[in-house]
């Protein structure tokens, strides 16, 4: 609940039709009343009918918005704003719909400000220097070395992960989200799977049904697991990675929700290893199993996360279509798709990661 200042609805006002004065407010379905300040126990999700005057002419308009509530995939900040944001630009299109004429927002302080305007949003950042952690990738791929630079970077985005998966949250119904979003969200499994072009050599259609069923599956067995819920990353891979001198570096672009399941984490970033070593050797090989292993050895030894083992299949599975597919990586070696299918595959048979022998899935 907030008050909502009468000054701060004429300033905005303002802006869309010239010096404004309110003469009466309350909820709509009520009787609006002369107010002098705001109005006490403002509620979001209410719709509030609002008389004014400007440029000698009556106005009355209802202002909404939408109700903070959890579940339906209205979770998020964003998820609200997307909703008001898609209104906006489509009420006063379909005819006898009631007009839309204006969609803003509301500050901390109460402020009301207008973005009916927009036709992109954008962010502004601060610059980090450093150097994507790919570069190191690429490297060990081309030299097969691994050194001991290296070896301390893989155990710190490993204590990375474990320190910001040991801040847990207490939401059952993010979590369904979280594992919901995994299988069935546009950026994720069957929104990756639908972008595979028809008739190719290395998976069939009917390929792709059975591995969608699989996680349909895998979602009803693992989304109960609530207590999982954490504070994830979300899109922890090495182009999201800028290090700097020795193992200092900074990550960008988290994804997809503050708290989800740290498994998407670990898979995120285990998956290029296993990527670029089968680019290199055919299987998880040298170098890129060293660090594989050293990863995982470091991360459970500090979470004791074991039941780790048992949740992450499906998040591979989206983090393997991703290496596998032919829009983001057209010239990968037929060999190095099909092994992948074959990892996603029988990972998704499997009760229980063996991180130790990789290999067996391939």
């Amino acid at each position: 609940m907030m008050q909502l200042q009468i000054k701060a609805v004429e300033n905005y006002l303002k802006g869309l039709y010239g010096s404004s004065k309110v003469t009466k407010i309350g909820e709509l379905g009520g009787i609006p009343v002369e107010v002098d300040e705001g109005i006490k126990g403002f509620g979001y999700g209410k719709p509030y009918l609002i008389e004014f005057e400007a440029g000698g002419k009556a106005y009355s308009v209802v202002l909404s918005s939408m109700r903070v509530q959890k579940g339906f995939g209205h979770d998020h900040f964003s998820d609200r704003a997307q909703i008001l944001i898609w209104q906006n630009s489509v009420f006063n299109n379909l005819p006898d719909h009631v007009k839309s004429l204006d969609v803003g927002y509301f500050t901390h302080d109460g402020e009301l400000y207008s973005s009916g305007k927009a036709e992109e949003y954008f962010i502004l950042m601060e610059k980090i220097e450093g150097k994507e952690y790919f570069i190191d990738l690429e490297r060990i791929k081309k030299d097969g070395e691994l050194t001991s630079l290296d070896r301390d970077r893989t155990l710190a985005l490993s204590s990375y992960l474990a320190q910001i998966h040991a801040n847990k949250h207490d939401d059952r119904e993010l979590y369904f989200r979280k594992i919901r979003d995994l299988v069935g969200h546009g950026e994720c499994i069957m929104g990756l799977l639908d972008s595979y072009p028809d008739n190719l050599d290395f998976v069939s259609q009917d390929d792709l049904c059975a591995i969608e069923k699989k996680c349909v599956d895998w979602r009803y067995k693992i989304k109960g697991n609530t207590q999982r819920l954490c504070m994830t990353h979300g899109d922890f891979h090495p182009w999201n990675i800028m290090f700097r001198d020795g193992a200092d570096f900074t990550v960008l672009d988290r994804s997809r929700g503050e708290w989800g399941e740290a498994a998407d984490d670990v898979s995120s970033i285990t998956m290029n290893y296993l990527f670029y070593s089968l680019q290199k050797y055919g299987e998880l090989k040298g170098p890129f199993k060293q660090m594989f292993d050293l990863f995982f050895d470091n991360y459970l030894e500090k979470t004791g996360d074991m039941e780790l083992l048992k949740v992450i299949q499906p998040f591979y599975v989206f983090r393997s279509v991703v290496v596998a597919s032919p829009i983001w990586y057209p010239n990968l070696d037929h060999a190095v798709r099909t092994k992948i299918f074959n990892f996603i595959n029988n990972i998704l048979d499997r009760e229980e990661f063996d991180y130790k022998n990789v290999n067996s899935y391939l």
